[in-house]
C-alpha cells in the first residue's frame, strides 16, 4: 500500500535533489573530456580539419538510436531493488568507463572513430534515464530546480574535466608527443574520467530510492492500462508515410550520386548521411506498418507510433532545440582549430602554439561550464520572475552574442567574457526545455518521449557535421572562426523561437 496521499507527489528535500543529481557530474566529466579533446585526438592522428565533422557524426548517431530504445525499456522496467532508471545508469557507467580507458591509447583514425561511437553510446545509456528521472521523482513545482541542479553538476564536472589536461601540463605531464601519438596529459585525463564516472553514478544509485509502480499509480500519474502496449497508428498510415520517406531518401541519394559522378566539384560525401537517414526512417515506418498489420506488436512499433503523437509543446520545443544544438555542435567541433587559426595563427596540430591553444580552449570550456554551474542558482529565479520560456530566451540571446564575440576578441584572455554568455545559454539548454517538456508528457511515457526529444538534439548535430565542413571549406575558405559566428546566429534564432511557447 502506498504511504502517500492519492493524487499528490511529495516535494523532496534539497539533499534528496542533490543526491539524485550527482550522477550527472560523472556523465558530464566524460562528456567534457570528449568535447574538448576528440577533435584534437583526430588531428593528432593525422586527420585534416575538413574531415573532422564527418568523424563526429558517430556521436549524434548513437544518441539517435540509443536514447529512444533506452527510454522505452526504462519506462517498462521495474526491479524491486534497483528500480526503473538506475539499472541503466550503472550499465552506461561501466561501458563508458571502459571506453575512456581505451580511447587515448588508439593509434589509427578508424580506431578513434569506433571509440567515439562506443563512448557516446555508453554516455547516452546513462544520460537519457536521468532526464526522465527528474520527471519521475519531482512534482512540477520542483522540476526547474531539479534540472537546474543537474546543470550545476554538469557545469562542475565539465569545469574539472576541461581543465584537467591544462593542469596536468602545469604539473609537468607531457602535453606534446610524436606525430600519431596521444599526449600523456590526455591519457591521464581520460583515466581519471573513467574513475569519476563510476564513482558519481554509483553514488546516485545507492543514495536514491525510486517510486514503485504502485506509488506512481497513487499519485495519479500511471494507470494500469498504461503499462500495456498501445499503438494508435493504423498499418495503412505507417505504410503511406514509410513509402513517401523511402522514395524521397532514395531519390535524393540517387541525385547526389549522379551529380557527384559528373561534377568537376563534387558535393561533400557527408550529404549521404542525410539522404541515407531519410531512407532509413522511411524503412522503419514500413517495418512498423508490417508489424501492426500482422499483429506482431512490440516496443519498436510503439516507439514509431509515439513519433506520430508528439505533444504540441514538444513540437515547439523541438524547433528551439534544433537551432540551439546546431550552435553548440559548431562550437564543440571548431573552437580549437578556429582559435588556433584566428588568434595563434597556426593550423599545425603538432606545433607548440596549436597545443597551447588546445589547452586554452579546455580552460575556456571550463569557464563556460563554471559560469553554467553558477547560473544554475539564477535560472529558477529568472523562471519564477518572468516565465520559463522568457528565461530561456534571455539565456539563448546571451549565448549567441557570446559565440559571435569570439570573432572580435583577439586577446585570448578576453574570450572569458564570451564564455559568460555561452555559460548562461548552456545552463538553460540543459534545464529549461526539459522543465517545460516534462509538464507536457504522460508519466508512463516519460522515458521514451525524452528519448524521442533527443532526436531534435541529434538531427541538428548530424546536419552540422554534414554541412559545416562544406561551409568552412567552400564558403569561408577555411576560416573556421566564421563557422563559430554562424553558430551564434543559430542560437539567437533559437531564442526568438521560444516566443511561440506558452508555459503557465
Amino acid at each position: 500500500m502506498s504511504l502517500f496521499t492519492v493524487g499528490t507527489k511529495p516535494r523532496l528535500s534539497l539533499a534528496q535533489i542533490i543526491n539524485m543529481s550527482v550522477g550527472f557530474f560523472g556523465i558530464q566529466f566524460a562528456f567534457g573530456l570528449q568535447n574538448a579533446n576528440v577533435s584534437r585526438i583526430f588531428q593528432t592522428l593525422g586527420e585534416s580539419i575538413d574531415n573532422i565533422p564527418i568523424l563526429w557524426i558517430a556521436a549524434p548517431l548513437t544518441g539517435l538510436i540509443v536514447q529512444p530504445i533506452i527510454g522505452h525499456w526504462s519506462d517498462k522496467t521495474w526491479h524491486k531493488k534497483w528500480g526503473r532508471r538506475r539499472p541503466f545508469f550503472m550499465i552506461g557507467a561501466i561501458c563508458a568507463s571502459a571506453a575512456l580507458l581505451i580511447f587515448p591509447n588508439v593509434t589509427e583514425i578508424w580506431m578513434a572513430a569506433i571509440m567515439l561511437w562506443m563512448l557516446d553510446a555508453s554516455i547516452n545509456v546513462s544520460m537519457e534515464p536521468f532526464r526522465a528521472f527528474v520527471g519521475d521523482m519531482l512534482p512540477d513545482s520542483q522540476r526547474t530546480t531539479g534540472f537546474a541542479m543537474q546543470s550545476f553538476f554538469i557545469g562542475i564536472g565539465a569545469v574539472i574535466s576541461s581543465l584537467l589536461p591544462y593542469l596536468l601540463t602545469e604539473f609537468g605531464v607531457a602535453n606534446e608527443a610524436p606525430r600519431g601519438v596521444i599526449p600523456d596529459s590526455i591519457k591521464i585525463s581520460f583515466l581519471a574520467g573513467a574513475a569519476v564516472y563510476m564513482a558519481a553514478i554509483f553514488y546516485t544509485v545507492f543514495t536514491t530510492r525510486e517510486y514503485s509502480p504502485e506509488e506512481m499509480k497513487s499519485f495519479g500519474e500511471v494507470a494500469e492500462e498504461s503499462q500495456k502496449l498501445s499503438i494508435k497508428t493504423p498499418a495503412s498510415s505507417f505504410n503511406r508515410k514509410g513509402l513517401i520517406w523511402t522514395i524521397i531518401g532514395l531519390a535524393l541519394s540517387a541525385v547526389l550520386y549522379l551529380y557527384n559522378q559528373s561534377a568537376t566539384t563534387p558535393l561533400e560525401k557527408e550529404l549521404y548521411v542525410l539522404t541515407g537517414g531519410i531512407t532509413v526512417f522511411g524503412l522503419c515506418q514500413l517495418l512498423a506498418g508490417a508489424l501492426v498489420k500482422y499483429g506482431k506488436l512490440n516496443g519498436f512499433a510503439e516507439v514509431m507510433d509515439d513519433l506520430n503523437f508528439l505533444p504540441p509543446t514538444m513540437k515547439k520545443l523541438a524547433v528551439v532545440q534544433f537551432f540551439s544544438w546546431f550552435a553548440l555542435f559548431a562550437m564543440w567541433i571548431y573552437t580549437t582549430p578556429a582559435l588556433s587559426q584566428h588568434i595563434a595563427k597556426t593550423t599545425d596540430p603538432t606545433s607548440t602554439a596549436y597545443n597551447d591553444m588546445g589547452n586554452w580552449v579546455g580552460v575556456l570550456f571550463a569557464f563556460y561550464n563554471g559560469f553554467a554551474a553558477l547560473f544554475a542558482f539564477l535560472l529558477p529565479v529568472l523562471a519564477k520572475k518572468f516565465s520559463r520560456p522568457t528565461a530561456h530566451l534571455i539565456s539563448l540571446f546571451a549565448g549567441g552574442i557570446g559565440l559571435i564575440s569570439l570573432y572580435f576578441f583577439t586577446d585570448k584572455n578576453m574570450l572569458i567574457i564570451s564564455m559568460a554568455g555561452i555559460g548562461l545559454a548552456w545552463c538553460s539548454i540543459l534545464a529549461m526545455p526539459y522543465a517545460m517538456l516534462t509538464k507536457a508528457l504522460p508519466a508512463h511515457k516519460m522515458g521514451v518521449y525524452m528519448g524521442i526529444f533527443n532526436f531534435f538534439i541529434v538531427i541538428p548535430q548530424i546536419l552540422a557535421a554534414t554541412i559545416l565542413g562544406m561551409l568552412t571549406k567552400h564558403i569561408f575558405n577555411g576560416d573556421a572562426i566564421m563557422t563559430i559566428v554562424v553558430g551564434g546566429c543559430s542560437m539567437i534564432i533559437a531564442g526568438l523561437l521560444t516566443l511561440r511557447i506558452k508555459d503557465k
